[in-house]
């Protein structure tokens, strides 16, 4: 007799220690799955440390059938979004569940009741508190190896959604590019027309510069580049100080381009970072007792061969004039030294046909389709 199914709100240590490890089950023996810092899911609910909970109300849920865990959800209203775009949205994020229709409905069912309750009219998602947490379920290529920043799951998902009622909202891409032995020809001419008739330079910033007034800037541009992209909302200051505070230990600075105009502007930033994959897969997301070796492993002794591009923005007024070009003109060569052999986006949206074809010199792969999925209460 099959036990029954219970939803529960994460309200104690246990249940959140459930809601983390309940991908244990489901990825066992998958050979793509990329886990996440268990740091860094504790920390997505802490006030203290996130600072997008000023404005986003957040709850998440784990199911059980008996005692063992089956399945997980984060329900979502983020208001600066919601005002900004002018819609009554509750998100849902983090889904994961066993290839029971059972479990994913009363999931997904949960985050709909709490959304209701609180004035929401359609549920959409994969999307986290900001855009620059993981969104989109993936729908392609599930024999590729997942990335650290975006989402993988199991093929049957996307047929749980469908059943579900959802539909298509938006979908993004990847792209995945072998990197080059030299600069292409059309990036090294545009880049040196934007140096010397433009007045551009490229500049690496340091940690203690990208800490300070240097890293508010880059991100004001983000938040100018970013401001007509699908579901984005401003990150505020103390937001902007978290991802630096997070993140920058992690990057080698030497893989961030800045972009400058004559007058010492910062009109295009670049950040990418040698992938931490391997690392992460070997330590399950935690970093101890070992799981600090293999990031340590990955990030300074031996690269593990693939770089992530995490974040490209230019500011509006200088699109078209030879930033991006400037970008592969710089880290190509560096790429190189490091010995990364190919390189790969994060999500970009499939609609965005100017950041797409920048690539095309590169020979790109259009890889990993994910889907952000919407449907009324």
């Amino acid at each position: 007799m099959t036990e029954a199914l219970r939803i529960i709100k994460v309200n104690s240590p246990r249940e959140m220690s459930d809601f983390i490890h309940v991908t244990d089950r489901i990825y066992r023996d998958c050979a793509q799955y990329v886990p996440d810092f268990e740091s860094d899911i504790r920390g997505l609910f802490d006030h203290c440390k996130n600072p997008g909970l000023e404005f986003s109300d957040i709850q998440p849920f784990v199911a059980y059938r008996g005692n063992a865990p089956v399945g997980r959800i984060v329900g979502i209203i983020n208001r600066k979004a919601n005002e900004k775009w002018n819609i009554r949205n509750v998100r849902f994020s983090m889904i994961e569940f066993i290839d029971d229709p059972e479990v994913s409905s009363a999931l997904i069912g949960a985050v709909e009741t709490w959304g209701k309750e609180r004035g929401m009219e359609k549920i959409h998602g994969p999307l986290g508190v900001t855009d620059f947490d993981k969104e989109g379920m993936l729908v392609e290529d599930f024999n590729l190896k997942g990335s650290m920043t975006a989402i993988y799951n199991p093929p049957y998902y996307p047929r749980h959604m469908e059943a579900l009622g959802f539909e298509k909202e938006v979908d993004w891409q990847q792209v995945r590019i072998r990197i080059p032995e030299e600069v292409p020809a059309r990036y090294a001419r545009t880049a040196q027309y934007a140096r010397e008739q433009i007045g551009l330079t490229v500049k690496k910033c340091s940690k203690r510069e990208l800490l300070g007034e240097c890293g508010q800037q880059v991100f004001r541009l983000f938040n100018a580049a970013y401001a007509p992209i699908f579901g984005f909302s401003e990150l505020s200051p103390r937001q902007v100080n978290s991802f630096l505070r997070k993140y920058l230990v992690l990057i080698d600075t030497r893989l961030i381009p800045v972009v400058f105009n004559k007058e010492g502007e910062i009109v295009g930033a670049a950040v990418t970072m040698a992938s931490l994959v391997e690392a992460l897969q070997k330590s399950k997301g935690r970093l101890l007792p070992f799981g600090w070796w293999h990031l340590l492993r990955s990030m300074k002794l031996k690269h593990e061969g693939c770089a992530e591009m995490l974040l490209v923005a230019v500011r509006p007024d200088y699109q078209g004039l030879g930033v991006n070009a400037l970008f592969f003109d710089d880290l190509i060569p560096v790429f190189n030294k490091y010995g990364f052999r190919w390189a790969e986006t994060g999500p970009q949206l499939e609609d965005n046909i100017r950041e797409l074809t920048q690539w095309k010199p590169l020979k790109p792969e259009f890889v990993k389709r994910r889907r952000c999925y919407v449907k009324s209460l």
